[in-house]
């Protein structure tokens, strides 16, 4: 037992100058670590060169050795310190690199450099990774924004296409056949204003690079919104220019392929445009993706956030909605919004359903961040 403390330590350590634990490897466990090696020993920069099948033989090494989300930190780890990022142009690195958010966002901050031939190929590797979120994301968000919004305008006796079919089966479960295996839906519970969207969502995203994981959850929330009808969603990007991606939301990866990472930041720009799309102030959530780092005149950014939340709009601001730990944020803008009533918060992707669910029934938003949000 104490050896195998000794190899993982020699492992974090290194060799040569840096081991002192002098204990010898076996043929695998140096394969592990000159796989580390090339990462992590700070003697050597640029360990992996720059040929794509080098690195690809690389990236099948560290797969044998750990777990994927261990391959995951490795792999991010690479594109930053070796600077592989060109590499993730070839088709050879493409197929062999694990799919995650941190390479989806470095695949987006290249897509106008990516070979044409090879776009196929990084469109699958972002589809993997839209698929799993979608997968992950999308029961919890239409059932938390459904529920929010049907509790508040149910009817009897809707039209077919207006029934809610599981408050409906609930309340007939005393009319279950067993001989024919099915309910008779005596009551029927629908729900009154279906054929017209309830609320309006504006998903208004700052595309500067140091938002990439942050669009990217953004992209897959956009898309589950679009899917339900009880609400109306846009999505709109902006750095020093604004771009509504709307017809995008039916496919999320055209959607984060219509994104452009990197550039400057105009929020207020954004703001004015947002502001162009809300025709029911009472009715609409605008939530604002960003750093608040204003590149434009912040005094008419300020004037836009005062605007928006006089007219009734229920403004969220967030500056980051990822995993990726605590971001960094203009604290003086997140201070003016504070005194307009608009806290500022980081929020990870499994809490935001909850967030859109306070937001659209018009929750104290500051309550829900204190009951919600670690600090």
């Amino acid at each position: 037992m104490e050896e195998e403390y000794l190899k993982r330590w020699r492992l974090i350590l290194g060799g040569a100058e840096a081991d002192g634990t002098n204990v010898p490897l076996n043929i695998e466990e140096q394969r592990i670590d000159r796989s580390l090696e090339a990462i992590y020993d700070s003697d050597r920069k640029g360990g992996l060169g720059s040929s794509a099948p080098k690195v690809s033989r690389w990236l099948g090494d560290i797969r044998e050795f750990f777990p994927q989300t261990v391959v995951q930190i490795i792999q991010k780890d690479a594109v930053k310190r070796l600077n592989l990022t060109s590499l993730l142009t070839e088709k050879e690195m493409l197929q062999t690199v694990v799919p995650d958010v941190h390479l989806v966002a470095t695949l987006m901050s290249l897509s106008r450099v990516i070979p044409e031939k090879n776009k196929e190929m990084a469109r699958q590797v972002v589809r993997q990774v839209v698929d799993e979120l979608l997968r992950k994301l999308s029961a919890p968000t239409q059932q938390a924004v459904s529920g929010a919004l049907n509790r508040s305008s149910r009817r009897r006796n809707p039209r077919y296409n207006e029934i809610d079919w599981n408050t409906t089966i609930v309340k007939n479960l005393k009319n279950y056949q067993p001989d024919y295996k099915t309910i008779i839906p005596e009551v029927r519970i629908g729900y009154g204003r279906k054929r017209k969207a309830l609320k309006d969502i504006i998903l208004c995203l700052d595309q500067s690079g140091s938002m990439g994981t942050s669009v990217i959850y953004s992209g897959i929330f956009g898309s589950v919104l679009a899917s339900i009808p009880s609400v109306s969603t846009r999505m709109v990007v902006f750095d020093t220019s604004v771009v509504d991606l709307t017809e995008e939301l039916q496919d999320p990866v055209d959607l984060l392929f219509g994104v452009q990472l990197g550039g400057g930041t105009d929020i207020a720009r954004a703001l004015t445009y947002c502001q162009g799309l809300i025709t029911r102030p009472e009715e609409t959530v605008l939530v604002l993706v960003t750093d608040l780092y204003e590149g434009g005149n912040v005094q008419e950014m300020r004037k836009r956030f005062v605007s928006i939340v006089n007219s009734g709009v229920q403004l969220v601001v967030l500056p980051a909605l990822n995993d990726d730990g605590a971001p960094s944020y203009d604290k003086g803008n997140a201070e003016f919004l504070a005194e307009l009533g608009v806290p500022t918060f980081a929020c990870t992707p499994d809490r935001f359903p909850d967030l859109m669910a306070a937001a659209l029934s018009k929750q104290d938003i500051g309550m829900w961040v204190s009951q919600n949000i670690k600090t």
